[in-house]
């Protein structure tokens, strides 16, 4: 497996099954991300919540060029399936503290296929926590599909590994 497919995870972390495994379809195709937080599972958890605010990404590109907040929107933690998160998905199920898994919203299957990402919240230890995720995918159909399918690995990895890296620096800060 390539870096684009497992950055930052471990061999371990990616064993067994995920909730997104449940939604994806056989063919989907996986990617593995993970960063280390030194901010207790908890704090780490209520930051990835706030992925129904913003995507904590480049905000130039996925947030119209608006800051994603730097500080905790009360009640976003009161997370119900269906609910918007970044814009483009819809929370599929979740566990408190453990996992929120997230589909493409209607609409969006046209142009990225099928989709379904699953973060996962790990606690280390009373101070530390491991943010991983599991994104699942299936290319649309055709040359778009097959163009998608090689970019989607990369673009990602360059898009989702700033992601948890903002949300993992926020966390910490917090818990400091």
């Amino acid at each position: 497996m390539s870096l684009a497919n497992t950055w930052g995870t471990r061999p371990e972390e990616r064993v067994g099954p995920w909730p997104c495994d449940e939604i994806a379809g056989p063919a989907a195709a996986a990617l593995w991300r993970g960063v280390d937080v030194q901010a207790p599972a908890a704090v780490t958890w209520r930051w990835l919540c706030q992925l129904r605010a913003a995507p904590y990404s480049y905000d130039w590109i996925d947030n119209f060029g608006r800051r994603s907040p730097r500080t905790l929107t009360p009640g976003l933690d009161r997370l119900a399936v269906g609910q918007p998160v970044m814009r483009i998905f819809r929370v599929a199920s979740f566990v408190p503290e453990r996992h929120l898994t997230l589909t493409l919203a209607p609409g969006r299957g046209e142009l990225f296929g099928h989709v379904a990402v699953t973060y996962r919240v790990v606690a280390r230890g009373e101070r530390s926590s491991r943010l991983l995720a599991k994104l699942r995918y299936e290319p649309p159909p055709g040359l778009w599909g097959r163009v998608l399918a090689r970019l989607l690995p990369w673009g990602d990895l360059v898009m989702m590994r700033k992601q948890l890296h903002t949300l993992a620096r926020l966390a910490e800060r917090d818990a400091a």
